[in-house]
């Protein structure tokens, strides 16, 4: 009987040796697994996690909130800008058509109504709790549903800012050919259409056009802001001519200086988008920088909406134009340069305008969307068309009562 070799330096057996290298190899070959597989499910788990990071809100990239670090100040000059425009220029002449006692009263009423409005629109920006109604419309189908709150809402919102914006390529054109007639007045200058001035007024927003952001715009709403104080600081001399009309020609003018009042009260359609782009938390709700800067802003209408028809009815009496800077003559180079402060601002009141007006795009594409490589800017088919409405439908005060009856008064005191 043969005796087993005793292994070497005192080991294992052979046979015990090679079975401990096999589960030593196999536990080995295990562990990798495991953490190979729970490497492939942290990848899995991340990539998941980084998905939002690549997909985002469709509001995140839309223009008004692309950048939400607007200040309160900001509110301030927006407001400004979107109201204090082409409105002013013509509240002289509804004083012409309403009277001192109704008018003045006319002008009270709406500042204060349409100051308790706004209030409650800033208000209800955030009335449900960790949701921020950036849009009109978005508060509207949250009021009325989903379907009638769109139809309700959008339509008027699209004729205000649309309206607006054609009433400021009027304004911009003629302020801009009344500064080129008072500087060559007397001298052998062309007489130019008024199209032409309008298509250069154009041709100004096709360059603004390629600003990404609403916030882009800050500066150019700040110098309009700063022109609409100019302008309302512009005086004019003259005499008291009063002109008489039909009864019928009266009762038209009457309501026709209704609209033009509720025009120069316009800018509610845009609350919501200005107040979209103030950061917002539970601490420090957008709402109260937003309120503070329309207080700022109210003021200055006050200071604007008062004095301008007040002071041209007492120069002018009846024999006011509907544009108060186009009966201004002397001195000449004052009214050259608040018609360029004219057309200045309105510059500012229509490219706030129309960044509200293109976040209508984008409805519709689903709550979730992939983010642009550029933020979406207005296209300049906006502004070919109100210049096209703009050239063939001249007429400021006409625009004026027309949109300010129409949809402004819904939008604005209801």
């Amino acid at each position: 009987m043969g005796t087993q070799a005793a292994p070497e330096n005192g080991g294992l057996p052979a046979n015990n040796l090679d079975s401990l290298i096999c589960s030593c190899t196999q536990l080995l070959t295990n562990d990798q697994a495991n953490k190979i597989d729970g490497e492939m499910k942290q990848n899995s788990q991340g990539g998941a996690r980084s998905t939002p990071e690549k997909t985002t809100s469709v509001d995140d990239w839309l223009p008004i909130n692309t950048s939400r670090n607007a200040k309160w100040w900001y509110s301030a000059f927006h407001n400004v800008t979107t109201m204090v425009g082409a409105g002013v220029l013509g509240l002289p002449y509804v004083m012409s058509e309403l009277g001192w006692g109704p008018g003045v009263a006319v002008l009270v009423v709406s500042w204060v109504t349409t100051l308790y409005t706004l209030w409650q629109l800033v208000e209800m920006h955030e009335s449900v709790p960790g949701k921020r109604f950036d849009r009109y419309h978005k508060l509207g189908q949250h009021a009325f549903g989903e379907k009638l709150g769109l139809w309700i809402v959008v339509p008027q919102q699209l004729i205000v800012e649309v309206g607006l914006n054609i009433v400021y390529m009027v304004t911009g054109g003629t302020s801009l050919r009344k500064f080129h007639d008072v500087i060559c007045d007397g001298k052998n200058c062309k007489d130019i259409k008024l199209t032409y001035f309008i298509m250069i007024f154009a041709s100004v927003h096709f360059v603004l056009a390629q600003l990404p952001i609403f916030n882009s715009i800050s500066g150019v709403s700040l110098v309009a802001a700063v022109m609409s104080l100019s302008v309302g600081r512009v005086g004019g001399q003259g005499g008291s001519c009063r002109t008489w009309t039909t009864t019928p020609g009266k009762v038209l003018g009457f309501l026709g200086a209704l609209g033009t009042v509720a025009f120069a009260y316009a800018g509610h359609n845009v609350v919501l988008e200005i107040q979209a782009s103030i950061p917002s938390t539970p601490e420090k709700p957008s709402k109260k920088p937003m309120w503070k800067g329309v207080v700022v802003a109210y003021i200055i209408v006050a200071a604007c909406y008062f004095p301008v028809p007040i002071v041209g009815y007492w120069a002018f009496g009846n024999a006011v134009d509907d544009d108060i800077l186009i009966t201004l003559n002397r001195p000449k180079w004052l009214i050259a340069l608040a018609n360029m402060m004219v057309f200045v601002h309105v510059i500012g009141s229509y490219q706030i305008l129309r960044y509200a007006g293109v976040r209508h795009d984008g409805d519709g594409a689903g709550e979730e969307a992939a983010v642009p490589s550029r933020p979406h800017a207005p296209s300049g088919c906006s502004d070919s068309f109100t210049m096209f409405v703009a050239i063939t439908f001249p007429f400021f005060e006409g625009l004026l009562s027309f949109f300010g009856g129409f949809a402004f008064a819904p939008t604005t005191y209801y």
